[in-house]
């Protein structure tokens, strides 16, 4: 057995955990900012990062898939079905779509 085992520890080469100085590396990688090419989606960019907390509830509800898929229509449309289809969308959700001005189109839409 022990020559399976001395096999096998030449195979399995381990590295020891050794304590680098960091004084010593170049602070020039330091130094260098990563490129990000980061696109907005569409609804980011019209709202901006600030969106109140009306908003807020919406994009919670085009998150949630328990109300059905929500490309192709509008918030309204959305909960009416989900309304019909018996699946219980929070009260909430409808008066701030019929009282409050608000983007009528979820969160996905012209992003799928």
């Amino acid at each position: 057995m022990s020559s399976v085992s001395s096999n096998m520890k030449g195979f399995y080469r381990q590295k020891k955990n050794t304590i680098t100085n960091t004084a010593n590396k170049s602070s020039k990688s330091s130094n260098k900012q990563p490129i990000h090419d980061v696109m907005l989606s569409p609804s980011t960019a019209a709202h901006g990062d600030e969106y109140n907390e009306n908003e807020t509830m919406l994009r919670q509800f085009d998150m949630n898939m328990a109300y059905g898929p929500c490309v192709g229509m509008s918030r309204k449309e959305r909960l009416d079905r989900a309304q019909k289809l018996g699946l219980n969308p929070p009260i909430e959700i409808k008066k701030i779509l019929e009282n409050e001005k608000v983007q009528s189109q979820s969160l996905w839409d012209g992003c799928i």
